[in-house]
């Protein structure tokens, strides 16, 4: 056994990927739906869904928040994995994805676990109670993140799930002249959620997964 670690290419990927379940068919042909109405394809994929299910039943999840719907295909996988009366809100601040997301959620399987909350992160989870949250799902403004995770140390419960998307800044976290605007963000993130992650007095133990676009995943302490 050796400390360094096995090197991740694209071909591991790969070999997650097939061999892990994929879509079914009402999520592929809600993400083509979505593609065909102009909504961006940058939900997570099959693999890390999965993992976030799991992730999910460990923990006994039954209150999941997430910020970011985009085509609401995540909330319904979400949700899928919550026992019966388990509910999963999410917000959404732009009109056609909210509406795009109410639509499909409302022909999914799981229509009555799901809640699209129409509008920006930083007014809807200053207004919800403290502790109500099994798990917290971070997928908006990049920007954001630090405000949304400040909120997350009030909103979980002691061994809350907290789960952060794209911690690889799509792909150019290390490039010296990114193009994606929100790049910066996502470092600055990163450094402040290590910060917060360390030590006995730290809100949360957390570590980044290489799946997907890289996700940060932690408990509250």
């Amino acid at each position: 056994m050796s400390d360094a670690p096995t090197l991740v290419s694209s071909a591991h990927f790969d070999y997650i990927a097939e061999r892990t379940a994929g879509d079914d068919a009402f999520l592929a042909d809600l993400k083509q739906a979505a593609r065909d109405a102009g909504i961006p394809p940058i939900w997570v994929n099959a693999a890390q869904l999965s993992f976030m299910q799991v992730l999910l039943k460990l923990v006994g999840a039954r209150e999941v928040l997430e910020v970011g719907t985009l085509a609401g295909s995540t909330a319904i996988g979400l949700a899928r994995a919550l026992p019966e009366g388990g509910r999963v809100r999410t917000v959404e601040l732009e009109p056609k994805h909210a509406s795009f997301a109410e639509d499909w959620v409302a022909r999914s399987d799981v229509a009555e676990r799901v809640q699209v909350i129409r509008g920006a992160g930083q007014d809807v989870l200053p207004a919800l109670p403290d502790g109500e949250l099994d798990a917290l799902f971070l997928d908006a403004d990049k920007a954001g993140y630090v405000d949304y995770v400040e909120q997350g140390r009030r909103l979980l419960r002691p061994g809350g799930l907290l789960m952060v998307d794209n911690a690889f800044a799509f792909g150019q976290l290390f490039d010296d002249t990114p193009t994606d605007r929100e790049a910066g963000a996502v470092r600055a993130f990163n450094d402040r959620m290590a910060s917060q992650a360390h030590g006995d007095d730290a809100p949360f133990q957390a570590i980044i997964v290489p799946l997907g676009d890289g996700m940060w995943v932690g408990v509250r302490r």
